[in-house]
């Protein structure tokens, strides 16, 4: 395995094992500039009141189109960070900038998706991908524009025909396709998910993450996916983000330049695994 197929750094841009901070932010030592990011949070604390930090001395960039996937145990803060880079909760220190401009609360122009797909049983399939697409903070679009979106949402997570059909009559993954339709009828250009796959079977969830990877490429959209399982983040990321400690903090990266479908590289994928296992051990062995 080279070096170019795959490497992991600190969050202070030195390669592991090396010393000391350099003072600079994530994205700087990617060598982004901030037209370059899709997403940009700086220097990030969160924490309850009269609670202990959640997380502190957070800061991280994702690329447009790029996947991100945000890995660590439980307890780390990792949902609670993809909340507040949601928009959903505000930090308690710190920025963040979305597609250039200072996010303060959640933008029409990202989407998300949780563990449960939470479809409204009265709604068909095609009335839950389209639901929310008429909500005021929503951009004006014309009817058939909006029918257009969500017949082409359907169609991309393999549902074509299923439009009026009720979340009753849908099996977990088939509920699960349609939650990812109804983000992506919002035509995002990031989308955050908290461990959508988490409650599947094994082989519905590999379907549903390889189905993940071909849609946000089709649909030019970034992702931000939060998950505990290695394999799903090797299985999915262009680039793994380490989050550990408690308070949580960023430890480690890796970019990940393996080609689709991924499973046809078991050396590259197995060394990998144990590297970010490796990781994950060291930073439980010195919390």
């Amino acid at each position: 395995m080279s070096e170019a197929t795959l490497s992991g750094t600190r969050p202070d841009g030195a390669q592991p094992g090396g010393g000391g901070r350099s003072g600079k932010s994530l994205g700087e030592n990617l060598g982004e500039q901030p037209g370059d990011c899709a997403l940009r949070a700086e220097a990030l604390r969160f924490a309850y009141p009269g609670r202990a930090p959640t997380f502190e001395d957070i800061s991280l960039s994702i690329r447009p189109r790029e996947i991100v996937c945000l890995l660590g145990g439980s307890g780390c803060g990792k949902s609670t960070l993809l909340r507040v880079l949601a928009g959903l909760q505000a930090p308690s220190s710190g920025a963040i900038s979305f597609l250039g401009a200072p996010l303060r609360e959640p933008s029409p122009r990202s989407a998300l998706v949780f563990q449960q797909a939470s479809l409204l049983p009265w709604l068909t399939v095609a009335g839950n991908v389209g639901f929310g697409l008429d909500f005021a903070r929503q951009p004006a679009i014309a009817r058939a524009a909006h029918a257009e979106r969500v017949q082409q949402a359907i169609a991309a997570v393999g549902l074509a025909g299923s439009e009026r059909r009720y979340p009753a009559a849908l099996s977990g993954g088939m509920a699960q396709r349609v939650a990812l339709a109804r983000a992506l009828a919002r035509q995002p250009e990031l989308l955050f998910a908290d461990e959508p796959f988490s409650a599947l079977d094994a082989i519905t969830r590999a379907e549903m993450q390889t189905l993940l990877v071909e849609v946000v490429h089709q649909w030019h959209s970034a992702v931000l996916l939060v998950t505990h399982d290695i394999d799903e983040a090797i299985l999915v990321a262009d680039r793994i983000v380490l989050m550990g400690g408690q308070p949580g903090r960023i430890v480690r990266e890796w970019q990940v330049d393996l080609p689709h479908p991924r499973l046809a590289h078991a050396a590259a994928i197995g060394a990998l695994r144990l590297e970010i296992l490796a990781a994950l051990l060291d930073e439980r062995a010195g919390a």
